[in-house]
């Protein structure tokens, strides 16, 4: 594969990750609660998942008993709560801002890979530390004049959606050493399933599955905004240096935003706008930094 159309891979993978909230929206119109979404997301995700292991190397589902904490990590702490914080920054502020703020990811993976890893700070990643700040502020209305638009449940929501997708990079790492990203993944996903839909309340809206469309709206959730979309994701990471193919993935809040203004009508002031610059600088600074000393590839999922 040419390294052009790995590029094109990971572009297309961040590309349909940023196109979540059309789903998310319209489960929301139907009445299902952020939670509630999670666990469709996840089971459907995990059912999906399972169905392409089976079919293509069911040997990929082996693991050991006791490696099931690093699971219970990548699946519940990280990308259950990690959902939950995102759909429902969607749901009290925009899809554009909840976007934005889930890419402070990059700079909690900077803060936590000190704290865990022992990775020395750097000039570029105290800056990348600095912009992230005041673009959040300039995102959620604090600055310039001092006066939050964004509610404070938006912005917690938004900055717990980049903390715990951040920790998705913290577990992984470790347990990517064991096993292929397929096996995490699935793993990933069914320990989310079993950790959020006892707790979902689905059975209150099962009437809803009754709809064709909600199907097609859980279908189009799990298919073409997760298992696709790291499918691509993956394979082009295959080619390409993981800092430059998160330099790359840059697109998925943008692309949010796109959606928000065209088919949301969300609008954003010149300086909110300013802002969602200095996030996505920032990530762009903090990889910058990671490609001269990792010669690696690491594998990571949305």
């Amino acid at each position: 594969m040419t390294r052009s159309r790995a590029f094109f891979m990971i572009f297309l993978g961040a590309s349909l990750w940023g196109i979540i909230g059309l789903f998310v929206n319209e489960l929301y119109e139907y009445g299902f609660t952020p939670i509630q979404v999670v666990a469709l997301r996840v089971t459907a995700a995990m059912l999906l998942l399972f169905c392409s292991i089976t079919l293509s190397n069911i040997r990929l589902l082996k693991i050991k008993p006791a490696d099931s904490r690093y699971f219970f990590g990548t699946g519940v702490i990280s990308i259950a709560l990690f959902n939950w914080c995102l759909f429902s920054a969607i749901e009290t502020t925009s899809m554009s801002i909840a976007f934005v703020l889930l890419y402070t990811a990059p700079v909690f993976v900077t803060i936590f890979s000190r704290i865990f890893f022992k990775e020395a700070w750097t000039g570029r990643k105290l800056v990348a530390l600095i912009a992230t700040f005041i673009g959040c502020t300039l995102v959620i209305g604090l600055l310039p004049s001092l006066n939050a638009t964004l509610s404070l449940a938006g912005f917690l929501f938004g900055l717990g959606s980049g903390l715990f997708y951040a920790l998705y990079s913290i577990f992984g790492k470790v347990v990517l050493k064991k096993y292929r990203s397929l096996t995490v993944t699935f793993y990933t996903f069914l320990f989310a399933t079993l950790a959020v839909v006892p707790f979902s309340g689905l059975w209150n809206n099962a009437s809803l599955l009754s709809d064709i469309h909600v199907w097609l709206l859980i279908l189009g959730l799990g298919l073409i905004s997760t298992v696709l979309p790291f499918l691509l994701y993956t394979k082009g990471l295959e080619h390409v240096e993981s800092s430059r193919a998160s330099i790359v993935a840059t697109i998925e809040p943008v692309v949010a935003t796109l959606v928000g203004y065209f088919v949301y009508a969300e609008i954003m002031t010149v300086y909110q706008y300013a802002g969602v610059v200095l996030v996505l600088l920032s990530v762009v600074i903090v990889q910058e930094a990671k490609k001269k000393p990792a010669q690696y590839k690491e594998k990571s999922a949305s």
